[in-house]
């Protein structure tokens, strides 16, 4: 098995993409494979036996990235365990996302083949972006599965998709407790002029099922019996794509959002 790298730095902002950036700190996860095969089933991780361990790496690296935490549940509890963590940065074609974290293997995969959209993954192990422009309520959900399914939807008004299920790249990579995944999201899928995100996690079965959220509800905000929704437009924060790809980066037109408001 060949190691599988994520970027694990800080974000990186730049006044201006034509300026040579100064180069920082960047942490790497690194699936480091094991040399002897591994004997003892007993010891495997959630019925998992770990295909290598986990090695962190820290280098200078002039990329201009972004980098976000999910540290609470999504009525702003602090969650139990290492966080989520979510990195944006410059793609070919589109935005690279990459996700890293733990791997409660809870629910089990979904049954389908890795690296394809999978309807319905939100009842699954997942991880979520959502990218909105708040002037008109078009936005887009992408979600992501330790076991390797995706999907995408593109909304119009709250809750309302009117496309899902497409094409994208995305690789994930399961180390024991740990995954890590890295997928391509063309720059043809992302609403016009994106200027808010927020991010989500679930995990865990029945009343273990827990749901997580970069920018969460306050808990002053919370009425009994709330239950949590992720189209919860008003809680997404501000999110600049020129934070990326520089103040000069034009998002490129989509033929997809035609016609939208």
């Amino acid at each position: 098995m060949r190691g599988f790298v994520v970027l694990l730095g800080c974000a990186v902002r730049f006044e201006g993409y034509k300026q040579q950036p100064m180069a920082r700190r960047v942490c790497f996860a690194k699936i480091v494979p094991f040399v002897q095969q591994w004997q003892n089933k007993g010891s495997a991780l959630n019925g998992i036996a770990p295909s290598g361990y986990i090695e962190h790496v820290c280098v200078d690296s002039p990329l201009p990235l972004m980098e976000f935490s999910i540290q609470s549940t999504w009525d702003s509890d602090p969650v139990n365990h290492e966080p989520i963590r979510i990195l944006f940065s410059p793609g070919q074609g589109g935005l690279k996302i990459e996700v890293f974290g733990p791997f409660f293997n809870d629910p089990a995969a979904p049954a389908g083949p890795p690296s394809q959209a999978f309807p319905g993954l939100w009842d699954y192990e997942v991880v979520e972006s959502f990218f909105l422009d708040s002037t008109t309520e078009n936005y887009l959900e992408v979600e992501f599965c330790p076991h390797g399914q995706h999907l995408i939807l593109l909304l119009s008004g709250v809750g309302q998709a009117f496309q899902q299920q497409l094409p994208m790249v995305f690789n994930a990579t399961i180390a024991g407790d740990r995954w890590m995944g890295e997928a391509l999201l063309p720059w043809s899928y992302l609403p016009p002029k994106v200027n808010k995100m927020n991010s989500y996690a679930i995990h865990g079965s029945g009343e273990k099922r827990t749901y997580e959220a970069l920018y969460s509800i306050p808990k002053q905000e919370i009425v009994e019996g709330q239950q949590p929704n992720f189209h919860r437009l008003e809680y997404f924060q501000n999110f600049r794509l020129q934070s990326i790809m520089g103040e000069d980066w034009v998002q490129p037109e989509s033929d997809l959002w035609i016609g939208k408001p």
